[in-house]
């Protein structure tokens, strides 16, 4: 796994402050914002985009024994016999309250369905998934409702078997029928994640009285087995007397550590752990879900976020906005030492946020408009500026990672990508792709070159104004979901307004933006798409023809490219770490090459805040950073 060795010998700065915990969780902490969720947001991602995998095994005849762990390649980290992962403390004290601040409002407890705004923490906390994953390995899943799994050596079925002191909150088993109806059910009304990924199950049989075996479809890859590790488990009984499709605010009957307490719509919302849950003594779960209660309360935007932690109202805030970080944090409780502050650099990859273009919409179905667009904006006058140097450019899907694209492509790279020279831009097998930056000869360079392509692509300009070629004025919208990025947003508005175009600014809130993402009706808007170290079906989400089409998918883009699924289908069936990295790499060179997003910037540290005695394991370093379910309070032992 060299690729791996050599992003683990990258360079890591020293933290600036203290002791660094870092919350980490590959996820969106705003929904679609954030790489790294806290908590249950990133666990939806998961849900959706688990990354390509096989059974650790020594595969004879048509399978394998069952087996304890299912990873990416080689052998899991822990062995057979494990007691605990290293970033978790098995004697942690349990108690206290934490306090999270969440952004916008909610109007659904069901994380499973497109329609509603679900409310943070139910799908990790609320619902047991067949198998738990680590995060101080690529990616890596242990047993959780099912305590084994056996995988056959062709990788067309793939056996789980049921813990059978699983249970749902009300104490009922959870049974072989329960998972036959989830896959059944979330493959007709879930998510389209669920959809694409659970039609890859051709058929289920149980095995025994605790086992269910899936004989999967010749559409399935290597990463079928571990999507279907990652399946939610829905009650059978409770379903069936509740409709499931629809959005809801009555508490589903779920089976994970905590349940949901309390609900005040769109308001707050109380997680509280569940006394002898079945799962405590697992070995993947001893020293998690230390905190008795878990409180979300809701915010309208981060800047009355953040007063209210300044003032206590919540326990815990992990900082997205490094603007913030460097010009907020300064207040008496942390010169005098109740609030504690934690800078750490990361290992996750930045996945990719920027503005991206709706291609299903004329202008933006011409490669030239959108590289046009890529030029007007003035990165390094943002980031300066707007961003205080805190950020670091997006340049793909992979920056801060071994996956990355580097210079001009690999020989295993070619190789792959040789098949469509013609069919995507030249400049793929030339250096990877860096974006358009005002740093040399400035933006008025950049806004000539933006608009001698538009130009190219039957543009005129007359009176001023830029005219797209039936006459028309180039005029479109940029759809917000909150004001954190208006700032940026204007001074973007101010440069194409230079070379004659009228961008609008339109913020909507939260549950008309994610009704208008998912019917696909924008213009252009801010993003992010998330990955891990091991990306695979979340790619097909993001950027493959089929997922073109459908309402509520995440490629928000509309593109949809015979190159991009190839790219896709290699990826997702890689053997051995190098054949997935070129394969990463080629398809972030497409991608980016297309222009349909202009990237914008991450921040290459974590940075949270915390009142009070929290604790965590000192000196473990998670491949994807701290993880907060690990955390306990210092004074709950007492």
């Amino acid at each position: 796994m060299r690729w791996l060795n050599a992003f683990s010998a990258k360079r890591r700065r020293p933290a600036p402050r203290s002791a660094y915990p870092g919350l980490c969780r590959g996820g969106d902490g705003r929904a679609r914002e954030i790489l790294a969720a806290v908590l249950a947001a990133a666990m939806v991602l998961l849900a959706l985009a688990a990354a390509p995998a096989a059974v650790a095994q020594t595969a004879t005849g048509d399978g394998a024994a069952p087996t304890h762990a299912m990873v990416m390649y080689g052998q899991p980290r822990y062995p057979e016999g494990f007691t605990h992962l290293d970033y978790a403390n098995p004697d942690a004290p349990r108690g206290g309250t934490l306090e999270l601040a969440a952004i916008g409002s909610f109007d659904s407890l069901n994380p499973f369905v497109v329609f509603g705004r679900t409310a943070e923490g139910v799908r990790g906390y609320h619902f047991a998934s067949l198998m738990a994953r680590t995060w101080d390995e690529p990616f890596s899943l242990y047993g959780y409702v099912a305590e084994r799994v056996e995988l056959a050596a062709d990788r067309r079925t793939v056996t789980f078997y049921l813990n059978p002191a699983a249970r749902f909150h009300d104490g009922s088993p959870i049974t072989v029928d329960d998972v036959i109806f989830t896959v059944e059910t979330l493959r007709e009304d879930g998510l389209p994640g669920f959809r694409r990924n659970y039609a890859r199950i051709d058929r289920m049989e149980p095995v025994g009285e605790h086992g269910i075996r899936f004989h999967l479809t010749s559409e399935a890859d290597r990463e079928t087995p571990m999507i279907l590790g990652l399946m939610p488990i829905l009650s059978q009984a409770w379903f069936t007397e509740h409709p499931f499709g629809d959005p809801t605010l009555e508490v589903p009957l779920g089976s994970g550590p905590y349940r949901i307490a309390e609900v005040e719509p769109g308001r707050r919302i109380t997680f509280q752990r569940v006394e002898d849950w079945w799962g405590d003594d697992l070995p993947v779960f001893r020293g998690h879900f230390n905190f008795d209660r878990i409180v979300y309360d809701y915010f309208l935007d981060e800047g009355v976020a953040m007063e209210a932690f300044r003032t206590g109202a919540q326990s815990l805030r992990r900082e997205w906005d490094g603007v913030r970080w460097a010009s907020l944090y300064s207040f008496p409780a942390v010169d005098d030492g109740r609030v504690t502050l934690l800078e750490e650099p990361h290992r996750r990859p930045s996945g990719l946020r920027g503005l991206a273009m709706n291609t299903r919409r004329p202008p933006f179905d011409d490669i030239r408009v959108r590289e046009a667009l890529a030029y007007a904006l003035d990165s390094e006058w943002i980031g300066s500026n707007l961003l205080l140097g805190q950020y670091q450019r997006i340049t793909g899907m992979f920056t801060n990672s071994p996956l990355a694209p580097e210079g001009s492509p690999s020989d295993a790279e070619l190789a792959l990508l040789a098949p469509w020279r013609g069919l995507v831009p030249d400049r793929v097998f030339g250096p990877a792709y860096e974006p358009p930056s005002t740093a040399g000869g400035g933006l008025r360079a950049n806004l000539r070159h933006a608009r001698d392509l538009l130009v190219e692509a039957g543009f005129t300009v007359a009176d001023g104004r830029m005219l797209r070629p039936d006459g028309r004025p180039f005029a479109f919208e940029l759809l917000l979901a909150s004001n954190r990025d208006e700032p940026m947003a204007l001074a973007y508005a101010d440069s194409l307004r230079r070379i004659g175009i009228e961008l609008t600014i339109r913020q909507a809130d939260n549950v008309a933006y994610v009704n208008r993402l998912t019917a696909f009706d924008f213009d252009m808007t801010i993003d992010r798409w998330n990955v891990t170290l091991s990306p695979g079906a979340e790619q097909d989400l993001y950027w493959g023809s089929h997922s073109a089409g459908i309402e509520g998918s995440r490629n928000l883009t509309g593109l949809a490219l015979p190159a991009v699924d190839a790219l896709i289908d290699t990826l997702e069936n890689a053997e051995e770490p190098e054949e997935l990295a070129a394969a990463a790499s080629a398809l972030d060179r497409v991608i980016m090459w297309e222009f349909v997003v202009i990237p914008l910037f991450y921040l290459d540290e974590d940075y949270i805040a915390y009142w009070g005695d929290l604790r965590r394991v000192e000196g473990a370093d998670p491949l994807y950073g701290t993880v907060l379910e690990t955390w306990w309070e210092g004074s709950a032992g007492e």
